[in-house]
């Protein structure tokens, strides 16, 4: 832990590739456990794998913002986050080739109308309602993102975000409420 910590002081993510290769290399069970959660819940999307997920997360880590992680949980929450956009656009992608993709659309029976929604639909009204609850409190995103997303249990989040264990749980129950209302709309 203490390596990682180390490799991460001082460097941007994305700003040094081989850096990052080291501390992928460190983390890649976690990051390959991370994934997996990510993927097991949302069963449908299956041309995604575990070994995919994670390494199309290092090419968005490598080519992404220059953002600081000054610790593992940090670091583990970021890639959470970035593997919570991958599956939002892979579903979003899927959604738009489900639809014809560029195609011209005829319609060749108006009373066969595409009512599907699934799993596509449920990520990317999941990924609006983390938007608008991030407009009012970006900490219960990172909460939400790090719990939910990234199966951190309560002590590793509240010292990723350095605060204490109450505050993340009366934060978790406040962003479910929350999002449970945005959902519904």
């Amino acid at each position: 832990m203490s390596d990682i910590t180390s490799m991460l002081k001082g460097h941007a993510i994305g700003s040094d590739r081989d850096t990052l290769g080291r501390i992928v290399s460190e983390l890649y069970p976690e990051l390959r456990r991370l994934a997996h959660s990510r993927l097991a819940r949302n069963n449908a999307l299956t041309l995604l794998d575990t070994s995919a997920m994670v390494h199309e997360t290092y090419e968005r880590l490598a080519r992404g913002a220059q953002l600081e992680a000054r610790s593992r949980g940090q670091f583990m929450a970021y890639a959470a986050q970035v593997m919570r956009s991958i599956l939002v656009d892979f579903a979003r992608k899927r959604s738009a080739e489900r639809r014809g993709g560029g195609a011209i659309h005829l319609t060749l029976s108006t009373g066969l109308l595409d009512t599907h929604g699934g799993i596509d639909a449920d990520i990317e009204q999941i990924n609006e309602a983390l938007l608008e609850l991030e407009a009012s409190d970006p900490r219960l995103r990172q909460i939400v993102e790090m719990r939910f997303f990234g199966g951190f249990d309560e002590s590793e989040i509240a010292e990723s975000l350095g605060v204490n264990e109450r505050t993340v749980r009366r934060g978790w129950e406040r962003a479910r409420l929350m999002l449970r209302v945005a959902i519904r709309k």
